[in-house]
């Protein structure tokens, strides 16, 4: 706790020694020659030297990595990559993974979570029964001997120390099968008889086990299998949607939820205090922190800001130079600022997952938002959702298609359809610009999906499992088509 306090109390001092640790660190590597890292002293001579990268513009030394060479980003030896399909693309992002990032950011950030937690529970018996994991697979880079990559969470699995293995289930050779199906089913027979106290995974992931659980047991209560059930620490995806649902099945007025921004490229913040709903932002884990303001994303020299220029309540697009050799790398999520003392955040949306096709910019905090508020009016409870533009031709005006897959449906459509509406106006003045007088937008059109629709399109694509999940909004056709397809197969 003494660690993290000096680190809340001293953001600045603590981003400008760790930047130049960094650019010290790597200085004799391949990136480091080519942008004269010996000669770079100040915040300002980086920014100048170092362009930012989206990931297709750090790609080309990452694959030499990935074929073996070394001393390319990061002078030590990256063995390990965290693969991540992204919420936006199909194509598979490989994510060096440093021994420093693992050790100084995954699991510190784990470490840390578990401090706070003890520290704002001074009772918890959380460490007297097991931890359960959900987390992905992993398998051998066929470019390179000894080298891996995965699913984060198989990653930090593989990673480490013997002894975390008992406080955890299931055993790693369970948690890390690729066969997701299988997978579900050993978790559920080996770990209904276990003591857990804590679940760590994706919401919608854990939803899964849990339901499979309950299935085996013939009962609606969690407690029922784990009575002992306090801590679900929870990142990934907005938990508002899932928050109903998961009170349903765990009845209990002391049951406790914590939200991480662990990923794939670093741990990144957590939320510290259970009454509030943003994040921590930790500054000693090796990242080194800058914030583009969204309307210069697509500008050719975009001002990138520090700690001392952000503005509360503004997006920002993160971006992060890592200590696993991600130099000014464009991570993909918007947050805005909350509170600049002690810095605190939340994660607003992707800089690519969103629906703009009509100016109406609309978000997925914004989305989530009007989910969990039409459902709430509903009695309604969400399992997935997705939705894109429908696009304005000659006889229709454009719009915005969901596909939305119910835990339970809602008791009147047209009153969830309206309230969803409604909020999103609420929310995001473009938005509601728009749906002025239907001048450019009509009212949302909601499909209710059949169950498990969301199941299968994941399995179609190759993303069962770990940190996988549906994109929520998206800015052309491509999933919503996808989507539609698997409903007509049925």
């Amino acid at each position: 706790m003494e660690q993290i306090m000096i680190a809340v109390s001293n953001p600045v001092e603590v981003q400008q020694n760790l930047l130049r640790d960094l650019i010290k660190t790597a200085q004799r590597t391949e990136f480091g020659e080519q942008y004269g890292f010996k000669n770079l002293s100040t915040l300002k001579d980086f920014q100048e030297a170092v362009p930012i990268h989206s990931y297709e513009a750090i790609k080309p030394y990452i694959d030499k990595i990935l074929h073996g060479q070394q001393n390319i980003l990061w002078p030590t030896e990256i063995r390990w990559f965290a693969k991540s399909s992204g919420t936006t693309s199909a194509k598979s992002k490989f994510i060096p993974v440093s021994y420093e990032a693992l050790e100084e950011c995954h699991f510190r950030g784990g470490r840390d979570v578990l401090s706070l937690y003890c520290r704002n529970n001074p009772e918890t018996k959380v460490f007297e029964g097991k931890g359960l994991l959900i987390g992905g697979s992993h398998e051998a880079n066929k470019f390179a001997a000894n080298t891996f990559h995965g699913d984060l969470s198989a990653v930090m699995m593989n990673n480490m120390p013997y002894w975390s293995s008992l406080l955890s289930t299931p055993k790693p050779e369970i948690a890390l099968l690729s066969d997701w199906e299988e997978k579900l089913e050993l978790i559920a027979s080996t770990t209904i008889n276990e003591d857990v106290r804590s679940i760590s995974g994706v919401p919608t992931w854990a939803l899964v086990v849990i339901k499979k659980l309950l299935e085996i047991k013939g009962t609606n209560n969690l407690l029922d299998i784990w009575p002992n059930l306090e801590l679900f620490i929870h990142g990934g995806v907005s938990f508002s949607p899932y928050a109903e649902t998961f009170q349903h099945i765990i009845p209990s007025s002391s049951m406790n939820y914590m939200e991480t921004y662990n990923a794939s490229e670093g741990f990144i913040a957590i939320q510290d205090d259970a009454s509030r709903d943003d994040l921590l932002l930790m500054m000693d884990y090796g990242i080194f922190y800058e914030f583009i303001p969204l309307d210069q994303l697509d500008s050719d020299h975009p001002t990138a800001l520090t700690f001392e220029q952000v503005q509360l309540h503004i997006p920002y697009a993160l971006l992060i130079t890592t200590n696993a050799g991600l130099w000014r790398y464009l991570i993909g999520d918007t947050i805005c600022f909350t509170s600049l003392n002690p810095v605190r955040i939340k994660i607003v949306g992707r800089t690519k997952s969103y629906i703009n096709a009509f100016g109406e910019e609309l978000m997925v905090h914004n989305s989530d938002y009007a989910v969990t508020e039409a459902c709430l009016a509903t009695d309604a409870k969400m399992k997935d959702y997705t939705a894109g533009p429908i696009y304005i031709d000659h006889n229709k005006k454009g719009g915005h298609e969901w596909f939305i897959e119910f835990e339970k449906e809602p008791n009147n459509m047209d009153t969830f359809i309206a309230i969803l509406d409604q909020k999103m106006q609420e929310v995001n003045s473009d938005y509601e610009a728009k749906r002025a007088h239907e001048i450019a937008l009509v009212a949302p059109i909601i499909h209710v999906c059949p169950n498990n629709t969301f199941y299968k399109w994941l399995k179609k694509n190759n993303k069962l499992g770990g940190q996988h999940k549906v994109p929520r909004l998206n800015n052309n056709r491509k999933i919503i088509e996808e989507i539609k397809q698997i409903i007509a197969n049925n």
